[in-house]
């Protein structure tokens, strides 16, 4: 048998394609999407889980005019190899190469940039209202998943487009599954549609009666009446249509027949539309279908036997994180903690089981996350908030008027900070020193390795007048020892941990190691450099500074953050506060103001230039140093 795929270059190929070849088309898709993903890593279950739908999509709508917006993204292999992108799909998720996500630089295809959940009903309503007011004609459609209805974005969305009654199309993708299954009241509720056999059954025979009466309008406006009747015997005051969509489904997402016979039936239909189906995640590859948290997002695998878990010997900073906060929370039994969506993501599996009423995953909802820590924090309980740092973004507002005005102590452990690598500039964590500094009275911390994670979480949770943060990188610690119990710092106290007259290198978090490392370059070119761990981004050390500022003439800061805002901003402020007249000539390193497109953790810090060598480097050339010995330069 011929294979299909290679001759599909666009969707108009795959439209040219008869029904018969269709199975073939999706068995290929998945080949290519496992096959790629064990090389370079990716998201994987998702993708499995909605080829089937992909295919119908593209066979009833025409893109780029007919617009469909990804949730989140991670779903979209499919559909990238389907608009054009076959010969670059092996670059995926590399340096220069395609992106994990749909991209507007990509692709006419990629109508809206995604990467966060719940934002595809929004942006579908503005891409709706858009055709409307120009007076076009062509469809617009949101695919979203079940796991991203946890998130209140969804409803803003839907009420919107229910109030507009704008014609648009919403395909609800529940597979029960976010990266780890789903919670809450919705997908209850979503549970309870799909076991409902006697409804399914209506809505099955009521599409079949629809297809064979003559005078289909007249016998559409019936039968929907007869629907709503009998429907609100079998499942009243349903949530979909009482936001004002029609509501078709649950349907089976693997029956590409039946998918692409409804796509194009409520294609001719008016306002807003709901089509329900129900897909397994990581369909067609029996690993991710036995387990699909583990396959959500996954490095690379090998195809025949699946992924294996290789330690480093190194713990992870994740793992340290969540068998510190076990540890605390089996000593206070005020300790919750909270998680958006993430349970195992964010290392709290094992609190998870031991303290289940004190374990609380939210769903993809971290503004309520935050305002509900803040509301255990006012009843006399210790909340510790596991967050990405690209997630908590989302969430701004609550951290400044829910928790910080109110001087709440809560704790925010900030994981994945920095750059991410592969998954790109959705998900780097950048942003976290600069919007958590401007906020009163929150201590921001950054651990260097994993036994300082242990202390600065137990520094948080000892802070009873206003809330802290800790954030660290993805991936290993350093291998340090972790002896004793954590314990409390002193909260805006730094530590020296090199000495040297030529230059001051202010490093914090993932870069201290990197400066140590500077340091030794600069000691092997005649440069005395002393290394601090400022440890604290807010409060600063200003005993440390004012030292530092009567004894050097060069001082260099170092973060993995943006430099606009960032640590080194808030050192340029204080010496611009503190001197009239130029203090040290400083120099301040990180990352730039632009978006950090993918590629790996380690290509990306050698680009920016922070790593050791990198960093050395930057001092030599901009201070004029080195060449065999330091060089006296002014402070101008």
């Amino acid at each position: 048998m011929d294979p299909l795929l290679p001759g599909i270059n666009s969707p108009e190929d795959l439209r040219q394609l008869s029904e018969d070849k269709l199975s073939q088309v999706c068995a290929e898709l998945r080949d290519m999407i496992i096959s790629t993903v064990s090389h370079t890593g990716g998201h994987l279950g998702a993708s499995l889980g909605v080829v089937e739908l992909t295919v119908a999509l593209h066979r009833v709508f025409h893109t780029p005019e007919d617009k469909i917006i990804w949730d989140v993204g991670h779903q979209a292999y499919g559909h990238k190899l389907l608009t054009g992108r076959q010969d670059d799909f092996g670059t995926l998720r590399s340096r220069s190469g395609i992106s994990g996500f749909p991209k507007q630089s990509e692709s006419e295809h990629d109508h809206f940039g995604v990467g966060h959940a719940s934002t595809s009903i929004s942006a579908a309503v503005g891409f709706a209202a858009a055709r409307d007011v120009r007076r076009e004609d062509h469809s617009v459609i949101a695919v979203i998943g079940d796991g991203a209805l946890t998130g209140g974005l969804s409803y803003e969305g839907m009420n919107n487009a229910g109030q507009l009654n704008t014609d648009m199309i919403v395909v609800l993708n529940d597979n029960k599954m976010s990266i780890s299954p789903n919670v809450g009241a919705i997908s209850k509720y979503l549970t309870r549609i799909t076991s409902g056999k006697h409804y399914n059954r209506l809505e099955s025979d009521l599409w079949d009666m629809l297809g064979k009466v003559p005078h289909g309008s007249k016998a559409q406006i019936m039968a929907g009446r007869i629907k709503e009747s009998l429907k609100q015997l079998i499942v009243p005051n349903i949530l979909f249509e009482e936001l004002g969509f029609k509501y078709f489904g649950p349907l089976d997402g693997h029956d590409l027949p039946l998918i692409t016979k409804t796509l194009q039936a409520v294609k001719q239909l008016k306002g807003p539309i709901l089509i329900h189906v129900i897909t397994k995640k990581g369909k067609g590859y029996r690993f991710a279908e036995e387990d699909g948290a583990r396959y959500h997002g996954v490095g690379k695998f090998d195809k025949a036997e699946g992924i294996k878990v290789v330690s480093s010997g190194k713990p992870s900073y994740t793992g340290v994180f969540g068998d510190t906060l076990h540890q605390m929370a089996a000593a206070d039994p005020r300790i919750h903690a909270i998680t958006a969506a993430m349970p195992t993501g964010t290392g709290l599996s094992r609190l998870k089981d031991s303290f289940p009423t004190r374990f609380h995953d939210v769903g993809i909802a971290e503004g309520h996350a935050i305002t509900f820590a803040a509301g255990l924090a006012s009843a006399g309980q210790r909340p510790v908030v596991a967050v990405y740092s690209t997630f908590l973004q989302r969430a701004v507002d609550m951290v400044i008027h829910d928790v910080a005005l109110q001087k709440l102590p809560v704790v925010f452990a900030i994981d994945r900070a920095g750059v991410v690598g592969e998954d790109g500039p959705t998900h780097h964590g950048v942003f976290d020193f600069t919007f958590l500094r401007m906020i009163p009275n929150m201590v921001v911390m950054a651990p260097r390795d994993e036994d300082q994670l242990r202390h600065m979480l137990a520094t948080g949770l000892a802070r009873v007048d206003g809330p802290s943060s800790l954030r660290y990188p993805r991936g290993n610690g350093l291998g340090v020892p972790m002896e004793g119990d954590p314990t409390p710092l002193q909260i805006g106290k730094s530590e020296t941990l090199a000495t040297g007259d030529d230059v001051a290198i202010l490093a914090v978090g993932s870069m201290v190691c990197p400066a140590l490392e500077a340091a030794r370059h600069l000691v092997e070119e005649g440069v005395g450099a002393e290394v601090v761990d400022m440890r604290f981004i807010k409060p600063l050390d200003e005993i440390l500074l004012a030292d530092i500022w009567s004894r050097f003439k060069r001082v260099v800061t170092v973060e993995e953050n943006a430099l606009t805002g960032g640590f080194g901003a808030a050192v340029l402020e204080w010496s611009a506060a503190h001197y009239d007249s130029p203090g040290p000539r400083i120099l301040t390193l990180g990352i730039a103001d632009q978006f950090q497109e993918h590629a790996s953790r380690d290509q990306l810090l050698e680009t920016m230039g922070l790593t050791g060598d990198g960093i050395s480097k930057n001092i030599q050339t901009v201070f004029s140093l080195g060449q065999g010995g330091s060089q006296t330069q002014s402070a101008s």
